[in-house]
This record gives structure tokens, sequence and C-alpha cells, in this order.
């Protein structure tokens, strides 16, 4: 009824448009009218179409939905009778996995950084200037202030005459004129003395 209705209304549109509508109502509803009378064509087109081709529609959708049951009730089947073998499957690939990372792992080479802390004693005592002014004045020769040099290296009189190829006497008589030039009785009193008038670092 529906379709009988569009087509009477179309053919309508049809017959005033092959009439023409020329009027001072303007140019404008020419142009709708136009446009309605192409719709009607268009929609009378598609529904005559499916109408003659509805059966071959509906055969191919069927097919399709068919089709696609037995591809799903296949795929279905099959994991149904694999379903061990695919689990058994899917364990080995876990561990696999599994053990490639643990070797990779275990592999590199580990590095730890250990940073060490020392502490650094700067010696910031000035440099050693000999006083040759105060060597003069006290009048110690070059020989007593080696053997001076020596006793404050804590060698014994033995070992300064070794080292000097002297006798004993001999250092015995130069460690007491450095004694004396430097007012002190001790070997430990002549070191430090000498240490702080700087005949000696």
């Amino acid at each position: 009824m529906a379709s009988v209705v569009g087509r009477k209304t179309c053919l309508t549109a049809g017959r005033h448009h092959r009439g023409g509508d020329y009027t001072a109502k303007g140019k404008k509803v020419l142009h709708l009218k136009r446009q309605f009378f192409t719709d009607c064509i268009l929609i009378m087109a598609s529904r005559n179409l499916f109408s003659k081709y509805r059966s071959v529609l509906l055969y191919g959708v069927s097919l399709a939905i068919a089709l696609f049951l037995l591809r799903w009730l296949e795929l279905r089947f099959v994991i149904f009778d694999h379903a061990f073998e695919i689990y058994i499957g899917a364990i080995a690939l876990v561990f696999t996995s599994l053990g490639i990372w643990l070797a990779l792992k275990l592999t590199q080479p580990k590095i730890e950084r250990v940073v060490v802390e020392k502490e650094i004693y700067l010696d910031k005592t000035p440099s050693f200037i000999f006083n040759q002014t105060e060597m003069n004045r006290l009048g110690l020769s070059k020989r007593e202030l080696e053997v001076l040099q020596l006793m404050a290296e804590g060698l014994s009189n033995n070992e300064i005459a070794a080292r000097l190829f002297v006798s004993l006497n001999t250092i015995k008589t130069h460690a007491s004129n450095v004694f004396i030039k430097l007012d002190v009785s001790r070997r430990t009193q002549a070191i430090e003395k000498a240490k702080r008038i700087q005949l000696i670092p």
C-alpha cells in the first residue's frame, strides 16, 4: 500500500514537473519539485532492484552464515580433539621462555661498583730553608753539621762512624762539640734546637 502511495505521489510530481511552474512564486519551488521527483525515481529503482534480487541476496547471506558456523565448529572440534597436545605445547613454550630468561640472567657478568673513601693528609709544613747565618754564628763545621743530621736520623755513634768512615772517638768529639756550640747536654735537645733554628729539616 505504501509503495502504491509513493508511486502515485511520484507520478503526480512528475506531471507537475512536466507541466511546469513558471508563476511568480519563483524558481525555488521549481527546483524543489525537480529534487523531489529525482528522489522518488531513485527510491522506486532501489525497491524494484531489491524485489527482483531478493532471493539471491537472502541465499548469499544464508551461505555466509552457514560457512561461518562451519568454520567455528571445525575450530572447536580441533581444539577439543587435540586439547592435550595444545596444553603440552603451551607449557613447553612457557618453560622454554623461562629457561632463556634465566640463562641470560646467569651468564651476564655481575659488576659491582665499590666506592672507597680514603683520607689524604697533605703536608702543609713550609719547605725547609737552611739557615746559613745561624750556622756561621754558632761556628759549626760541615762535619759537625753532618754528624748532627745523622743524629736526627736516629743513628748511633757507631753507625755514624761507619757511615762517615771515621773512628768512634772522632764521632764522639764532633758530638761533644755540637752539644757545646748548641748549649745542650743531650741528643734530643740538640736535635730539637737544630730544627728550631733551621739547621736540619
